[in-house]
């Protein structure tokens, strides 16, 4: 097994590790560390297509590597703007979690009745 391999099996497992996680996680800020891991995996993936033309003895593909530095700008900022935006939802209703709302007022729903 040569580096790129091992490389690329490193980039599935973190996508499919990110995926599983964005999908079971009920928790936002788990839901965002999982999009980070997911992206992450992607930016190896593309940084092992870049390096499948260097090693035929051709120079790294400067495409996915625009592609991974754009995308890790990109990335940074909306992992910015969704943790800005949960401490908001944080401080406006004390919870993380629409679901927590939702249960409590079915639960004072409940007690008046």
């Amino acid at each position: 097994m040569n580096v790129p391999t091992i490389l690329g099996i490193c980039a599935a497992g973190l996508i499919g590790l990110g995926l599983f996680s964005l999908i079971v996680e009920p928790q936002p800020l788990r839901k965002i560390l999982a999009f980070n891991v997911l992206g992450n995996g992607v930016f190896l993936f593309f940084g092992v297509v870049a390096r499948r033309g260097a090693a035929v003895g051709l120079f790294g593909d400067p495409i996915p590597q625009a592609l991974v530095i754009t995308g890790i700008v990109v990335g940074f900022s909306a992992t910015a703007l969704a943790v800005a935006l949960l401490l908001r939802l944080f401080d406006e209703t004390g919870s993380t979690s629409s679901r927590d709302d939702a249960q409590k007022e079915s639960k004072s729903e409940r007690a008046d009745s």
